[in-house]
């Protein structure tokens, strides 16, 4: 029986073959895992915006005359409590010294401005009666742990991530409405992790 030798092709068969497979080839189904990484960066841009105008319409700022307040806020309350304490800052842009003298809010039977310091290695706290100067182009902030806002005879529920009404009224500038934005209790400032402390 005679052999039969089969023959190489060439390279440039073996190229031509090649080409034709590739040619024949069917394209690939759309990566959508891909597509779906591409949409990432435009939701997180999206996102960022969503939560900066978030927290633009938290931190809200009031003027009244030549007196500016800056973020004004409060801490939550534990069931049965009954004194809930305000912080804010105070700015007077004007010539002429100005007094917070005192407040009211729908929340608290009794509104009062409290100086809190430090004595002979002791904490004391006592009320201001005749209010809160500020002077001139100064800012006072009122923080925990210093002056403060005392609100007595709480009778609603201050819950963290709400917000409540109060007046503010300086002597010379008149009245002023605000929100107080309602923190955890604990919180050192707006939007702070909470620390467990019973300072006023």
């Amino acid at each position: 029986m005679m052999r039969q030798h089969c023959r190489r092709p060439p390279d440039a068969e073996f190229r031509l073959l090649a080409a034709q497979r590739i040619m024949n080839r069917p394209t690939p189904a759309p990566n959508h895992w891909s597509n779906r990484m591409s949409k990432l960066p435009i939701a997180a841009a999206v996102l960022a915006l969503w939560a900066g105008a978030a927290v633009a319409a938290t931190a809200r700022d009031y003027k009244v005359g030549s007196i500016a307040i800056a973020q004004p806020w409060s801490r939550a309350l534990p069931k049965g409590a009954s004194v809930a304490v305000g912080y804010l800052k105070i700015t007077n842009t004007g010539s002429e010294p100005d007094r917070l003298v005192g407040g009211s809010t729908p929340v608290a039977s009794r509104f009062e401005i409290h100086e809190m310091n430090m004595d002979k290695g002791i904490m004391t706290m006592r009320p201001l009666p005749e209010g809160l100067e500020i002077k001139p182009g100064q800012t006072v902030e009122l923080k925990p742990g210093a002056t403060h806002v005392m609100m007595l005879d709480v009778k609603e529920p201050i819950e963290r991530g709400k917000s409540f009404k109060a007046s503010l009224k300086f002597e010379k500038a008149g009245s002023v409405d605000v929100d107080f934005a309602i923190q955890s209790i604990g919180a050192t400032a707006p939007g702070a992790p909470s620390r467990e402390t019973h300072a006023h």
